[in-house]
């Protein structure tokens, strides 16, 4: 039999299926990143990990990578695809529609940042080349970990989430002249930098223009005929093929290979097949992030950390003492409000993927020592790792400052009318009470809105909006309502807690206004409706009962049947919580069916 395995590469195959397949899960579960996961497992299972005692104990022969450069080829392969992922989402459209905070305030950020870094790191002795080199890898932020922070905070349609998805934006772009001029500093082809940035520009445009003219020329009638035959695995192949033919024509040029995988992704942005391209390589995107960010993980010693920890330390509290105020300063400079800017310098001070890229790039070809790039590998690592505890505080800080201006603004430009009467307040102007706001417009029915985020209170206050900044729940508050003249009271407030509050306390001072309440579920209706609402709509069962309607009527029921069928179990959900909250017999109010 033979002693070694037939497959290339089997056993490092192996290993990474394990770790992403068991080991991150777990992670993920954990709340920690998969991007840490896969780079601490990368430190742990590389050849300066767990690898160091491979000789001693035999069986970690079986578990970790004690070769680097066996799988140097598939890390290759991962920032190829990452790259192409990332070229696939910057549509021409996208970029125009953001192009003045993308063009503007993303090139002046990485400019700005990367020469304050720059000289600061020639200043501690490193070669014009290497302090370039730092100066343009921490100019780069997060795209993955960043974003990640805003999708959960459902913020990436907001001023903030738009400021920093623009400088990501432009921070990508950036990347493909910095590989390039990373190759031709480390070829020394010129010895004058000045000359050396420009000719890796005019690199790069002659490179994009020639694959952009022959790609939109030959590569839609190609997956054209491809989706023609219906044949999933000839479209995947044919996918496959463009994005390794740039690639290999950007390095047979003397280019990187990554560069022409993010052309492709240009290029197929531009096309119909755009999404099942996506769709199609979707499946591979995690493992191939995964696999670039375990080689970077493998290839970090950190043993060279130990030999000086305070500078550690003092390197990443650095990066965000320098990093933030940049990017709030020009933020500003651009327009956008005092707090939008302090909380997007703090969320993007951190050290991005691509860093690894360069750093790694940057070492391999003698721009930076060894020692030097491994310590400033670290610290980007250890920056993305503080990123979720520095936006935490950022968002604290971003709020203080958003409810000190704007709040301020709210009460000293807007006050309620003196003489208004028999109007409805809306408790929560979020996306319910603006389709109520919509309602009331149309029925002529005037009423007064309250909301606890100023941001939000100053954007269509600015639309001519009776909406003001306060808490529903302090009587205070009400009262400048005028509610001792209102119609009644509707709370749709997002949060249980402050609904149940809100309703307390209408209750308490006004005891025969009518309160109608937004109940999340049904258990919240019942709490609800024990705080003294006059009456409920749970969302939960509302929701359920539209959607059995559509199913029912898609399916050719009558819809008269439908509407009866919908309106008897609706009663019977809304009689069970009556009972179950032992209130007033009608106290929830079954909202109308179709």
């Amino acid at each position: 039999m033979p002693s070694h395995p037939t497959i290339p590469h089997l056993r490092e195959v192996f290993v990474f299926l394990v770790a992403a397949g068991i080991i991150v899960p777990f992670f993920s579960r954990l709340r920690v990143s998969p991007v840490l996961g896969f780079l601490a497992l990368g430190a742990l299972l590389g050849p300066y990990g767990l690898g160091l005692f491979a000789a001693e104990i035999g069986i970690l022969r079986y578990a970790v990578i004690d070769d680097l450069a066996s799988v140097r080829p598939l890390a290759e392969l991962g920032v190829v695809f990452l790259l192409f992922m990332i070229g696939l989402g910057l549509a021409p459209s996208r970029l125009w529609a953001l192009r003045r905070l993308v063009f503007g305030l993303g090139t002046l950020q990485v400019a700005i940042t990367t020469a304050v870094i720059g000289l600061i790191a020639w200043g501690f002795g490193n070669t014009p080349a290497a302090a370039l080199v730092l100066g343009l890898a921490f100019s780069l932020s997060s795209t993955a970990v960043v974003m990640q922070l805003l999708a959960e905070r459902r913020a990436v349609a907001t001023p903030l989430g738009r400021a920093s998805f623009a400088i990501l934006l432009l921070q990508d772009l950036a990347v493909v002249p910095i590989l390039i001029l990373i190759g031709v500093l480390a070829a020394g082809a010129t010895p004058r930098l000045p000359m050396a940035l420009g000719l890796a520009l005019l690199t790069a445009v002659a490179a994009i223009a020639g694959i952009f003219v022959i790609g939109r020329a030959l590569l839609r009638p190609v997956l054209r005929l491809a989706s023609a035959t219906r044949s999933p695995e000839l479209f995947m192949a044919v996918t496959l093929l463009a994005i390794l033919t740039t690639a290999a024509i950007t390095e047979w040029a003397g280019l990187s290979m990554a560069l022409g995988a993010f052309l492709a992704g240009l290029v197929l942005a531009e096309t119909e097949y755009r999404h099942e391209v996506e769709v199609d390589v979707e499946p591979f995107k995690g493992l191939l992030l995964g696999l670039f960010f375990m080689s970077v993980g493998m290839g970090t010693d950190f043993r060279v950390v130990a030999e000086a920890p305070v500078w550690l330390i003092a390197a990443i509290v650095g990066l965000f003492a320098l990093k933030p105020p940049i990017i709030a300063a020009l933020a500003w400079a651009f327009g956008l409000p005092r707090h939008v800017a302090v909380e997007a310098g703090l969320l993007l001070g951190q050290g991005g993927e691509f860093a690894f890229v360069v750093l790694t790039l940057a070492a391999a070809g003698g721009l930076l020592p060894r020692d030097t790039a491994q310590f400033m590998l670290i610290v980007t690592a250890l920056s993305i790792i503080v990123t979720p505890l520095v936006a935490a505080a950022a968002r604290r800080i971003g709020l203080g400052l958003e409810r000190h201006h704007a709040g301020r603004a709210a009460h000293r430009d807007f006050m309620p009318p003196r003489d208004i009467a028999d109007h409805v307040i809306i408790a929560g102007f979020g996306r319910v009470g603006q389709m109520l706001a919509r309602v009331f417009d149309a029925y002529n029915q005037p009423y007064l809105a309250l909301d606890v985020d100023a941001g939000n209170v100053a954007q269509h206050r600015a639309g001519g909006l009776p909406v003001f900044y306060g808490d529903a729940s302090r009587l205070e508050i009400l009262q400048r309502m005028h509610a001792e003249r209102a119609r009644g009271v509707v709370v749709t407030t997002d949060s249980p807690a402050s609904a149940q509050h809100t309703v307390r306390a209408v209750r308490s001072r006004w005891p025969h206004l009518p309160v109608v309440a937004r109940a999340r579920d049904a258990a919240h209706a019942r709490h609800l409706l024990e705080c003294g609402a006059s009456e409920v709509v749970p969302e939960t069962v509302e929701a359920s009962l539209q959607l059995a309607a559509r199913v029912l009527e898609s399916a050719g029921e009558p819809s008269e049947a439908v509407a009866q069928a919908v309106a008897q179990q609706r009663e019977f959900e809304l009689a069970k919580l009556e009972f179950a909250s032992e209130a007033s017999p009608r106290r929830v109010r079954p909202a109308q069916g179709d």
